[in-house]
């Protein structure tokens, strides 16, 4: 009789540093992302879908993310433990603003305050590339009819042109102590601060920076 409890006890103790490190674990976890985290998510909740007896055990374990830029959903974080390393499969909750077409936008239009707005929600089910401030939209133009309370994703904007392709332009070449300007025809259309090709008069094809006056800047 002895001797089973004797047993007994020698199992519950064996398990007790298990449990605490799993837990330990789970709340180290549930830190890194929430840092990570910081300004985008309020509500992180973190799940560890790895068998915890396989993972290295240590009281201050590293994480690494992947490179692949996301956040959340099904993910594998690089954990190392002095010099154990193990790959550990996590689910990842998180709910933050995002945002939205707070009116049917049409292909083609330039995107105005009154035309997006934040919503609150799961961000780990939006789709990739979904903006989380309303700036980043503003002054972009649709690529697609966008539908009302739909989220606004990268792939459906594209930046404003300042230059067209076959727009008059003015060319000006700047080097140290002088400066030359001189009349083309843009080959491309550009953004501010993108490259655009000119075509001058004389034949030859130069390149330069759009400034906000839609001219092209060359340094020499």
């Amino acid at each position: 009789m002895f001797s089973r409890i004797l047993s007994t006890v020698a199992v519950l103790v064996a398990a007790l540093p298990l449990t605490c490190l799993a837990g330990e674990l789970d709340s180290q976890m549930d830190a890194f992302f929430q840092q990570r985290l910081a300004g985008v998510s309020d509500d992180v909740k973190v799940k560890i879908n790895s068998p915890q007896a396989q993972l290295p055990q240590c009281a201050n374990p590293e994480f690494r993310l992947p490179a692949t830029g996301r956040f959340w959903g099904n993910l594998s974080v690089m954990m190392r433990c002095g010099s154990q390393q193990r790959y550990v499969l996590v689910s990842v909750q998180a709910s933050g603003n995002y945002v939205v077409a707070s009116q049917v936008l049409e292909r083609g239009a330039p995107v105005t305050p009154g035309d997006v707005e934040l919503k609150y929600g799961r961000l780990d089910l939006l789709p990739p590339n979904t903006l989380f401030s309303v700036d980043d939209a503003l002054n972009a133009v649709t690529l697609r009819n966008i539908a009302a309370g739909q989220p606004i994703m990268r792939t459906m904007l594209r930046v404003q042109w300042r230059v067209k392709a076959g727009q008059k332009v003015q060319v000006i070449a700047a080097g140290q102590g002088f400066s030359v300007n001189s009349e083309g025809k843009a080959l491309n259309n550009a953004a501010v601060t993108q490259n655009a090709r000119v075509r001058m008069s004389s034949g030859q094809v130069v390149s330069g920076t759009v400034d906000s006056d839609g001219n092209i800047l060359i340094n020499l």
